[in-house]
């Protein structure tokens, strides 16, 4: 890592980092391969495909939670949002939160529609084919995969950054080699390994977090207190005053680049979330009443790691670093934060960074593995080319997909590095590329109006518009076509507007000059579970005790309804509450007023921001366990009766609750269930 022309010489051996790329995630492979094996033993989680993609739909709202704070913590978070503090100041990490926060609680709406209008349904895609038909669906398929491919550059591409720099483990090896482990245990334990090697992944994540804060404000040596960093920004502001900023000050949420890169981040990230069918993924292995708030409270607590992350990294970047700046190639790498880190901690710093990148990245690439392989198997595979797959090819058609796109993005990630664009510069295209479809998209299930038409038309054409917005914007300011010049603020800000709002204009005319559709969701309720009888019968297993594959009673199903439809109006509420409270009432007064922090200001703005943290180790860490507290019980009580030789009671996987059923052979049959079930009947009698 060069700062102008000082090399920083990474602190850690190249042995460290393949120890922790490969090492690491072969541990995480183990731990998987012992987590499904004890899953299929003790709860009947055999792997089908439904299991594979949905996790038989009984995800609990803590681990939701849990997920959507792991797949939005991803290197971008973490980087980008301590990029632009060191660039902008205290706004920067405020600007990246709520400008990525938002969507996130929104899309607990579009979560809870899912599952109401289509509660079999195995991707976002499905649904768009029931109601529109194939050619709508190819349009779709395009843009999400656009999405996916562009999320999983921006992971390997920060992620080898970060480890070249720290460890000097070539950039070409770092992407190539990130991925193997991730495979490895997304091939094993399909999106339920998602979900809980997530959550194993956030515990280390908000750990780094908090050693780096009360580093920095409260025992390092030339920090170690808010007021020392307060003091230690001044003499920033006057070394390097930033331009747009009031009085040119780092202490200050009036910041003309940081408003253009607030309007860019809510833009880009509508696409990122409401076209990235991992976040699906995670609203349909939710159970019904738990999608909400999961996505809710996932939201809220993810809110604290991108603010307090950056306001410590970024700000400390700035403190201490002295009259040497770093260069603006290594801020948009996202060098920012393993900068601090080493000036901060030294070795340890180094250390922790390296960690917390690692699980950042693999726990993002994990979720896009199985959005992709997802939309492969059912919108291309089972769509199109073999309808009647059933459960043992369904598998197979994901496993291949996860080795396959892994591979692609490896070689992808390797040509971006030596073609100059990092992740700084595709976080930004990310928007000009993608959002066009993001209004059609959401109007598909909120909208019983728009056709075909307009749902078909829409993206291109705004990708058209947006494309031309950008490049025109580029030319017109630079006068020339760089990857420099493309990647500035103005042309992006230009390209990203024009993407998501140009679709606002198309999809109105396109409905209503050729007739509203007046959709009545009967198809997206057709939407069946995949055949997995095969895989049962494999497994020796009856299908009926893989849970979620007992569908729900009638009146199982009638009050799910009432829930879901009493948690829409609770999430339209809390989400239009929560948009208006992070977008408007606490920014926007505080970029009127030009207000410059004062010392007590700063040091409640760090505080707080601390105290939020505390708040989501308890929402994405403590509760999770709490939810699971009975499933966790169970397992070990059996694993223990195995060690010591008894044969242990077998969940009965039909809901959850259910009693366990001691058998012979320890696999619970229909008859076993049945015999008990009349023991249990004549003993009430």
């Amino acid at each position: 890592m060069s700062s102008d022309g000082v090399i920083f010489t990474a602190p850690l051996s190249p042995s460290f980092g393949y120890g922790i790329i490969l090492g690491l995630g072969f541990a995480f492979s183990l731990l998987m391969i012992f987590i499904t094996w004890a899953l299929k033993r003790y709860q009947n989680e055999v792997q089908t495909s439904e299991m594979f993609s949905t996790a038989g739909r009984s995800v609990k709202s803590g681990l939701v939670a849990a997920a959507v704070v792991s797949s939005w913590t991803w290197a971008a978070t973490l980087l980008q949002s301590s990029a632009v503090a060191y660039q902008y100041g205290v706004s920067g990490p405020f600007f990246y939160s709520s400008g990525a926060c938002v969507q996130i609680i929104l899309f607990a709406t579009l979560a809870i529609e899912l599952k109401r209008r289509a509660p079999n349904a195995h991707t976002f895609l499905e649904v768009i084919r029931a109601r529109y038909g194939t050619i709508v669906h190819s349009v779709f398929i395009v843009f999400c995969l656009m999405t996916n491919i562009l999320v999983t550059a921006m992971l390997l591409t920060g992620g080898a950054a970060v480890m070249t720099s720290l460890t000097g483990v070539p950039t070409a090896a770092a992407c190539f080699l990130l991925p193997i482990g991730v495979v490895l245990y997304t091939l094993f334990g399909g999106i339920k390994a998602t979900f809980i090697t997530d959550y194993l992944h956030t515990v280390v994540i908000l750990v780094v977090i908090f050693l780096f804060a009360f580093s920095a404000y409260a025992t390092d040596a030339e920090l170690g207190s808010p007021s020392k960093v307060y003091d230690a920004l001044v003499a920033a502001s006057q070394r390097h005053p930033v331009e747009g900023n009031a009085e040119g000050s780092y202490l200050t949420m009036r910041s003309k680049e940081g408003g253009i890169f607030w309007i860019i981040n809510i833009v880009g990230n509508f696409g990122t979330v409401f076209l990235d069918n991992g976040y699906y993924n995670k609203a349909i292995a939710a159970s019904p009443v738990h999608a909400f708030p999961g996505y809710v409270i996932g939201g809220i607590c993810w809110f604290a790691i991108p603010w307090l992350c950056a306001t410590t990294m970024g700000l400390s970047a700035l403190a201490l670093e002295g009259t040497q700046r770093l260069s603006s190639s290594d801020v948009t790498a996202g060098l920012v934060l393993p900068f601090a880190a080493v000036n901060l901690l030294g070795y340890s710093g180094a250390v922790a960074t390296t960690l917390m990148i690692f699980m950042a990245v693999t726990s993002a690439f994990s979720s896009q593995l199985i959005a992709v392989s997802s939309i492969f198997t059912y919108d291309i595979y089972a769509a199109y080319i073999n309808p009647s797959a059933k459960g043992k090819r369904l598998v197979w058609i994901s496993h291949m997909s996860c080795i396959v796109y892994s591979i692609i993005m490896a070689g992808f990630a390797t040509g971006l590095y030596y073609a100059g664009i990092g992740m700084g510069y595709l976080y930004l295209l990310m928007g000009v590329i993608i959002s066009s479809a993001v209004f059609p998209g959401a109007m598909t299930l909120l909208w019983k109006g728009q056709n075909r038409i307009a749902a078909a038309l829409s993206p291109p054409l705004g990708l058209a518009v947006s494309l031309v917005a950008w490049l025109v914007t580029a030319k017109k300011q630079y006068g020339i076509l760089t990857v420099d010049t493309t990647g500035s603020n103005y042309p992006m800000l230009a390209g990203n507007v024009a993407a998501l709002l140009s679709p606002v204009i198309f999809v109105p005319l396109f409905t209503y000059v050729f007739g509203p559709q007046n959709y009545d969701y009967e198809s997206m309720r057709a939407i069946r579970k995949a055949d997995d009888t095969d895989v049962a019968a494999a497994a020796h297993i009856d299908l009926e005790l893989v849970p979620g594959e007992m569908g729900p009673t009638q009146d199982e199903s009638e009050e799910e309804t009432r829930q879901l439809n009493r948690s829409a109006l609770y999430a339209r509420t809390l989400t239009v509450f929560m948009a208006f409270s992070l977008l408007i009432l606490w920014p926007i007064p505080m970029y009127g007023s030009s207000y410059v922090f004062s010392k007590k200001f700063f040091t409640g703005w760090v505080v707080v921001g601390i105290i939020w943290l505390f708040f989501t180790m308890f929402g994405v860490v403590v509760f999770p366990l709490y939810e699971g507290r009975a499933s966790i019980v169970r397992v070990v009580r059996m694993m223990s009766l195995d060690l010591v030789g008894k044969k242990p009671k077998v969940y009965r996987g039909t809901k959850a609750g259910a009693d366990d059923v001691a058998t012979p052979s320890g696999v619970a049959t229909p008859t076993d269930i049945e015999e008990k079930d009349k023991q249990t009947s004549e003993r009430e009698a």
